[in-house]
C-alpha cells in the first residue's frame, strides 16, 4: 500500500527501548510501518524525542506534551500541577517547527490517580492550557482521556478543539458518537484484541474516524510482555475483524485519516 501502516500513539522515546532501538525499527519497517507519531508525557523526554526524529527522520514525527499524570518516585503517580506545564512551555515555542501534535495530553481521574477535585481541577486547567497552545500553533492534539471520556470530549468542544485523537479510548459508545460529531478520531492498541467490551464501541465507530496505534511499550497483547510498533498489525486486523472489512481496508482508510488529522507527519505523500 502506498500509505504503509501509521502508529498513531507510541512511546519510542521511552528507556524500554533504549537497548534494542534499532531491532525495534527495523522490525516496524518489516511490518510496513512508515510513521511512528511519538507522544511524550513530561519534559524531560522532549530532547529525546527530537533526537529520535533526526535519527529517523522519515519515520519519527514528534509530539510534545504534559501527561494528566506524572512519576513521582518509583512507580507512583501523582496529578499533574501547572508547575509541570510551564517549565516545559518555552520548548513548546521553541521547536514549534518540528511538532506534529501536542500530546500526550488530557484527563486521568481514575479514583486513586486523581482522589481529590483539587486534583481533577488541576488536571484541567493543564489540560485547557495545553489545548490553548495546540490552537496558537496550529496543531492537533493526541489525547488521553481514562475515567474521564465525557468531560474530555465536552472540554475540547467548548474549546473549540476541531482536529483531536482520542487515543485507546474506552468510554461509551454513545460518548464517542459526540465525539465523532465533532470531527475527532479515535485510536486502539493491540490489547484490545482481549477486550470484548471494546468491539461494540470499534463497530460502532465509523471507519472513517479510526486510526491504529500500539501505545508502546505498553498496552500489548499480553500485558506483561514490552509492547513495540510492529505490534500495530494486531490492531489492523482486531479492527478489521470486528467490522467484517479486510485488513488492507482498514490499512489504508486508517493512514488517511492519520494523515489528514497529523499532516505534518506524512514524508511520504507531500
Amino acid at each position: 500500500m502506498e500509505y504503509g501502516l501509521v502508529d498513531c500513539h507510541c512511546h519510542i522515546s521511552a528507556s524500554e527501548f533504549e537497548e534494542d532501538l534499532e531491532d525495534v525499527i527495523q522490525r516496524a519497517r518489516e511490518v510496513g510501518v512508515k510513521t511512528l507519531v511519538a507522544v511524550t508525557e513530561e519534559v524531560g523526554e522532549f530532547d529525546r524525542v527530537l533526537q529520535l526524529q533526526e535519527r529517523y527522520p522519515d519515520l519519527v514525527a514528534p509530539c510534545f506534551g504534559i501527561h494528566p499524570l506524572q512519576a513521582c518516585g518509583g512507580f507512583k503517580q501523582r496529578s499533574v500541577k501547572l508547575q509541570d506545564l510551564d517549565v516545559a512551555l518555552p520548548m513548546f515555542y521553541k521547536h514549534r517547527g518540528r511538532l506534529v501534535a501536542i500530546g500526550e495530553i488530557g484527563l486521568d481521574f481514575t479514583p486513586w490517580c486523581a482522589p481529590t477535585e483539587q486534583d481533577r481541577d488541576d488536571q484541567m486547567d493543564v489540560f485547557i492550557k495545553q489545548l490553548n497552545i495546540a490552537k496558537e500553533l496550529d496543531l492537533p492534539v493526541n489525547v488521553h482521556s481514562r475515567s474521564a471520556a465525557k468531560v474530555t470530549i465536552a472540554t475540547m468542544r467548548e474549546q473549540g478543539i476541531s482536529r483531536a485523537l482520542l487515543h485507546n479510548f474506552a468510554g461509551k459508545p454513545s460518548v464517542a458518537l459526540e465525539g465523532v460529531k465533532a470531527g475527532y478520531f479515535f485510536s486502539f492498541p493491540p490489547a484490545v484484541c482481549r477486550n470484548q467490551q471494546r468491539d461494540k464501541l470499534i463497530k460502532q465507530i465509523p471507519l472513517e474516524h479510526i486510526c491504529l496505534e500500539t501505545d508502546s511499550p505498553a498496552l500489548g497483547l499480553d500485558k506483561h510482555v514490552r509492547n513495540e510498533p510492529s505490534n500495530i498489525v494486531l490492531s489492523c486486523r482486531h479492527i478489521a475483524d470486528v467490522k467484517g472489512l479486510s485488513t488492507q481496508t482498514v490499512q489504508l482508510v486508517s493512514a488517511q485519516n492519520a494523515y489528514r488529522l497529523f499532516p505534518a507527519a506524512n514524508k511520504h505523500n507531500a
